[in-house]
């Protein structure tokens, strides 16, 4: 039996070592735009490849779940865990839009794919996904671009990715991972059912099909797996459906409220923690609990940042005293089908014209492309084996 395992292990790590694992983040890839739109490349990786549907982690936000793609582990593990959120030791706000903040490297916790595989001694590349622009342990990937500076256009980011993959075969990246902000920022703006969404996620799709075309044009193009998934869905909301924190609160109770989904307010002082909470419990079409006692199937609330009270709206809902507009968000309940994410994949290591029956969580993306590359994956909480009916 030792014996057998030994070897199968010997085996997975040589195929890995010729294999290459392309994996494509399309921001915001709603579970069934595809269905809902002229999408003939993703019809066609259903019929040739591997079709399923993801669950995001909570919440399902951007950048907590390009990072538990990338870990394997839930943003409540890896210390992502919103868009935006108080660093509670030294009082300084975790922003997006703070490039000091977001570039400091002990705020990112677990070990990203392309330092996993880089480990083990395959070179790996991204192209603009979250954390691979920051020095995580003191390291990069092998290949990165900055976020600084004018971006590459999607069409660009199709370019470097074939760059990447032309590259002599001792310094060629055995993973990339690529990010492309479509058709998010269309479903934000309009809305995830609306002609400008249509538009965005059928351009998407061309240029996956021009990509794909041209992995396969490469001489090694056959040893190439190529995943195409996202980190959230999207939902309708109205204006009409928005509730202001300070409609309920007094002013002396708070010292912070980062207004996303979730809502996390931070109290002025722990006496006014039951008087918040108090106060929104009773609100209609908000969800409220205290640091600690979030519902255990949303991993989440046991981070060191983490909130005193956590607010989250129903689907469609807005919780923001600053006034809303009418189009597309998310952030919601990830078990809410609005916020699942499409899948596919094909290559020579996944099943011919497979559509898997149910979901799978968005942390086994990261031990399914250790096992597709061959290297050992660190501790996460994903599981290879919710996602091994994918493969051959």
């Amino acid at each position: 039996m030792l014996l057998s395992a030994l070897w199968l292990a010997v085996a997975a790590w040589s195929a890995g070592r010729d294999s290459y694992t392309v994996l494509v983040s399309l921001d915001g890839l709603r579970w069934d735009y595809a269905e809902a739109f002229d999408t003939p490349f993703f019809d066609r990786l259903a019929m040739q490849g591997v079709k399923a549907v993801v669950t995001p982690s909570f919440p399902s936000k951007t950048f907590p779940n390009h990072y538990s793609l990338a870990t394997g582990l839930v943003p409540d593990h890896h210390g992502i865990i919103a868009n935006k959120f108080k660093i509670r030791s030294s009082g300084k706000v975790f922003t997006l839009s703070d490039s000091t903040m977001r570039g400091d490297p002990q705020y990112y916790g677990g070990d990203p794919l392309w330092l996993t595989v880089k480990h083990q001694g395959l070179p790996t590349a991204t192209v603009y996904w979250v954390g691979s622009d920051v020095a995580i342990k003191g390291e990069h990937p092998d290949y990165w671009r900055s976020y600084s500076g004018e971006l590459m256009s999607l069409e660009q980011r199709v370019d470097e990715v074939i760059r990447l993959l032309r590259l002599p075969d001792d310094q060629r990246p055995h993973l990339v991972m690529a990010y492309f902000e479509e058709p998010d920022a269309s479903g934000h703006s309009h809305g995830p059912i609306s002609a400008p969404t249509r538009q965005a996620m059928e351009r998407m799709d061309s240029l996956m099909s021009v990509l794909w075309t041209r992995i396969q044009a490469l001489p090694f193009g056959s040893e190439v797996n190529l995943i195409i998934t996202g980190d959230h869905g999207m939902t309708w909301v109205n204006h009409e459906r928005q509730l202001f924190p300070m409609d309920y609160l007094k002013p002396e109770w708070v010292d912070q409220i980062d207004n996303d989904f979730p809502a996390l307010i931070y109290a002025s002082q722990a006496q006014y923690i039951d008087s918040i909470y108090t106060a929104l419990r009773a609100v209609d079409h908000l969800r409220v609990w205290r640091r600690g006692e979030v519902p255990a199937y949303l991993n989440y609330g046991t981070d060191k940042n983490m909130a005193d009270v956590m607010v989250l709206p129903d689907v469609g809902w807005v919780f923001d005293q600053t006034p809303w507009t009418d189009g597309g968000t998310h952030g919601y309940d990830h078990t809410l089908s609005d916020m699942w994410v499409a899948f596919r994949a094909i290559g020579p290591d996944f099943k011919q014209g497979y559509t898997r029956a149910g979901t799978f969580r968005n942390v086994c993306v990261y031990p399914l492309v250790c096992h597709l590359l061959g290297v050992a994956p660190s501790p996460c909480d994903g599981s290879l084996d919710e996602v091994l009916d994918l493969l051959r």
